[in-house]
């Protein structure tokens, strides 16, 4: 295979790429994170609140950043919540809109919990975090040296048996069959979460394309557009955004960056300077336009010419210099 067509292939599977590298980077981060972080209280009470912190927690945290990391999360909240055209007034319009944007949302939150369920599934595979936080509940009836102990002090014990240096030498067998029994517990709910995952992907998947309107090949068109478009649309927002700052700044210091011939440059002001000073934040002027930046505000107030020093021409790099 070429090399413009293995880039073309994985231009292809860029979706896919994607998620498998947050998983295997949510997968590292979890196994550093119990090497180094990780480490039960051993305490009645705690022990739960614990291990569910470090399972609910890191999870809830990686849900909320793929959120806040994929730009189609905020297109959806800042894209336009009405418009004058006639047929977005129509109800067949309002309902393929509404259709489109639970469909954006869901694949938004389809990227946003790849690395939580990642987090899950890892936790719940190791076994540590789910042997904290439930071995002060596990059923303990089947041990001979728990037949004597009260409630309250069966509590105290199994709350000690994810520490091996905290267990009383009577109850080592028992803590052994009960640390097998919640990792099993542990381990086959990882599998399950897995399987149910991947089934419901599969499903979704297959819903998914039986219900679009475009063919296999049309729909891989779209896509190919779509990433050309933004790509396209990327590189020239950046050129149109720097002539337009050139603009800006040619105004306020009389040249820009790279500009040959410099026969004059413009002394700003101190009016100038602390009106170009400050925190830049965008600013609505009217329904159709908006200062980015105190600069670009400074420019659009068509303030005087101010003073221009004319510069002289450079000597030679080889003329002597005077004595």
């Amino acid at each position: 295979m070429s090399a413009a067509g293995l880039l073309s292939f994985l231009k292809s599977k860029e979706s896919l790429i994607f998620n498998g590298l947050v998983a295997l980077l949510t997968i590292g981060g979890q196994q550093l994170f119990s090497f180094f972080a990780f480490s039960c209280p051993c305490q009645v009470a705690k022990n739960l609140y614990y291990g569910l912190a470090f399972i609910g927690v890191p999870a809830l945290i990686l849900l909320i950043v793929g959120y806040v990391f994929n730009d189609h999360t905020w297109r959806l909240l800042t894209g336009p919540s009405h418009t004058s055209a006639p047929l977005e007034s129509s109800q067949r319009s309002r309902l393929m809109k509404s259709k489109l944007m639970c469909f954006v949302f869901c694949n938004i939150t389809g990227r946003a919990l790849v690395a939580p369920i990642t987090w899950l599934a890892v936790t719940l595979l190791n076994g540590s975090y789910y042997v904290c936080a439930l071995s002060e509940f596990a059923s303990v009836e089947q041990y001979d040296a728990f037949r004597n102990v009260s409630r309250a002090e069966r509590r105290e014990i199994l709350t000690t048996f994810p520490c091996p240096q905290f267990t009383r030498p009577n109850f080592t067998r028992a803590r052994e069959g009960v640390l097998l029994d919640l990792r099993y517990q542990s381990q086959v709910s990882g599998w399950l979460l897995i399987a149910i995952v991947a089934v419901t992907v599969f499903l979704s998947l297959c819903l998914a394309r039986s219900l679009s309107p475009l063919s296999f090949l049309h729909l891989r068109y779209w896509t190919s557009y779509v990433n050309n478009e933004q790509t396209l649309f990327e590189q020239t927002a950046d050129q149109h955004s720097r002539l337009y700052a050139t603009q800006h700044i040619q105004k306020f210091f009389g040249f820009t960056p790279g500009s040959k011939d410099v026969k004059a440059i413009r002394i700003p002001s101190r009016w100038d300077w602390q009106t170009v000073s400050g925190l830049d934040l965008l600013t609505v002027i009217d329904d159709d336009h908006c200062h980015y930046s105190l600069l670009h505000a400074w420019a659009d107030e068509d303030p005087p010419e101010g003073k221009h020093v004319a510069i002289e021409e450079e000597p030679p790099l080889d003329t002597p210099a005077p004595s």
